[in-house]
């Protein structure tokens, strides 16, 4: 087998905070002995995570048993995601900044045998809808859970009651045109042609456009965590893995 250096485009204290909880799990749960110390496993998990490696490359390089990579990166996934901000504490957040930014995004899936759902007509692919807020800065605030690809962007935020929960809070929200009869303290850009708009109207979309464009780069460096290039593992499993992406995400901003 050959074997080349890697490297994972984090920093140390990003491994040594996953690390740190990891051995409070083992004492938790009074765990003795492992195959890997708690750092390696940190390792392990970042290195699926971020990198995208499949288990069974992790395997040989860690030289243990892919049944024992699935289970340690399993268990690290839900202690990270025990750890992401509710959408309640979000919205607590959100109550402190002039307005937030929502945008949908689909985290491309494996085609399974019940597609119908998954089915995003609007990407031409499978997928998992995910609903992300921003503040007026780019910060990521809150990820949602995964819906089926299928569902559409409005439907999925009043799913999770985003519409509902930010218009009492008295929130102000950016969004496009997939969030049109969102209501409340909603606001979306004028629908139609360029070419039929007022002056007026084009100034408006024009100003919209960049406030939102901070939200879309959020999302651009959300998907820098490459596993989000294609999830290949049960579709039960994905609001874990982008709850704890969305911990090591803000672990890492912090820190950067």
């Amino acid at each position: 087998m050959l074997v080349h250096p890697s490297g994972i485009d984090l920093s140390s204290s990003t491994l040594r905070l996953l690390a740190r909880h990891l051995r409070r799990r083992r004492r938790e749960i009074g765990s003795r002995w492992r195959r890997l110390s708690a750092g390696r496993q940190a390792l392990l998990t970042l290195g699926h995570l971020r990198c995208g490696d499949t288990y069974g490359r992790l395997a040989a390089g860690f030289n243990i048993g892919i049944a024992t990579v699935c289970r340690y990166i399993r268990e690290a996934v839900d202690v990270l995601a025990a750890l992401a901000p509710t959408f309640e504490q979000a919205v607590s957040t959100a109550a402190q900044k002039a307005y937030v930014i929502l945008d949908g995004t689909l985290l491309p899936i494996d085609r399974i045998a019940a597609d119908r759902p998954f089915c995003s007509g609007k990407h031409k692919k499978h997928g998992m809808n995910i609903q992300v807020i921003t503040d007026p800065f780019g910060h990521l605030l809150w990820a949602s859970p995964a819906l089926p690809g299928a569902v559409h962007d409005i439907k999925a935020a009043r799913t999770h009651d985003i519409p509902a929960a930010l218009t009492r809070a008295g929130i102000r929200c950016w969004a496009d045109k997939a969030y049109q009869g969102a209501g409340g303290t909603f606001r979306v850009p004028y629908q139609g042609r360029w070419d039929q708009f007022s002056a007026g109207q084009r100034a408006v979309n024009v100003s919209h456009a960049k406030i939102r464009a901070l939200g879309e780069q959020t999302m651009a460096t959300l998907k820098q965590w490459r596993l989000l290039h294609k999830l290949r593992c049960s579709t039960t499993r994905i609001t874990a893995i982008v709850q704890a992406v969305l911990t090591l995400h803000l672990a890492t901003s912090a820190c950067g």
